[in-house]
């Protein structure tokens, strides 16, 4: 099912910090599919149990490709405390994994077959913006909420501009 896209311009609706991981494979020798296939089936395994349980704090994420050797996620966070939680988590799939690529890497059986990769950004209000034409709710805007522009500024200057309620009475409180 295709989601409709909302006419015109809008913004996300995100309020306070915003905390985004993005995380990746790229395939070096495709003919080594014993070692990059179970890496690359182990992301979808994690959003699933991810999604089962939405105290983790994963509020969102968006699948892409980048080339037919490069996949990745862009993740959404609640906060980067429950993103470290779930990562370091023993009864959580990831743990099992990365246990299993880091024995694999520690025995040479991963070296150049398959590369792996993440970046994990904890975004302050005022630090970021988004604009949507005629766009269904995506990235973002599918987490936080989907507004129309104006109500956060007909400008990218304006958007990066808006401050909360609670963060402007914090400033005020200062």
């Amino acid at each position: 099912m295709f989601a409709k896209p909302v006419p015109g311009l809008t913004t996300a609706g995100a309020e306070g910090d915003v905390v985004v991981l993005l995380i990746g494979m790229r395939i070096n020798h495709f003919w080594a599919v014993h070692h990059w296939l179970p890496v690359l089936l182990a992301m979808p395994r994690m959003l699933r149990e991810l999604g089962k349980d939405k105290s983790r704090g994963l509020l969102g994420h968006v699948l892409l490709t980048a080339s037919p050797r490069t996949y990745y996620v862009v993740q959404y966070w609640e906060s980067k405390e429950k993103l470290y939680s779930y990562a370091h988590s023993p009864d959580m799939f990831h743990h099992k994994a990365w246990a299993r690529i880091n024995r694999q890497e520690r025995a040479g059986k991963l070296r150049q077959h398959v590369g792996r990769w993440h970046e994990a950004y904890v975004v302050p209000e005022g630090s970021y913006e988004s604009i949507y034409a005629d766009m269904p709710a995506f990235g973002l805007a599918a987490v936080h909420g989907q507004i129309p522009l104006e109500r956060r500024g007909r400008s990218a200057k304006e958007r990066f501009a808006h401050r909360s309620a609670k963060a402007k009475a914090a400033e005020e409180a200062r």
